[in-house]
């Protein structure tokens, strides 16, 4: 299930379960060939647009996007930076339930 940050509810989003943020911002090229790999993925994501969330992206160190950070029960556990295959974002899924 892929949701789009809407307001400054972050924090409530992703307190409970693991969930991939996916930081992207529209012109992004990577960011727009990793969309369709994450909508068929079966999990939490959440799509955070650095254009529009800036003090989120400075929160977190976004410095390059995408960049997917995975957080379980509101704490960050892992982040990898550039565009990556179904296949890693799931080890990496798998690797921390």
């Amino acid at each position: 299930m892929v949701k789009h940050l809407e307001k400054e509810n972050f924090e409530e989003v992703i307190a409970h379960g693991l969930w991939l943020v996916d930081f992207y911002a529209d012109w992004c090229g990577p960011c727009k060939m990793l969309a369709p790999i994450l909508e068929s993925i079966d999990a939490n994501i959440l799509k955070v647009n650095v254009d529009e969330h800036e003090d989120l992206a400075q929160k977190f160190g976004v410095m390059s996007i995408p960049t997917l950070i995975y957080f379980k029960e509101g704490q960050e556990v892992q982040k990898e930076i550039g565009l990556r295959s179904k296949d890693e974002i799931l080890a990496t899924l798998q690797s921390l339930n």
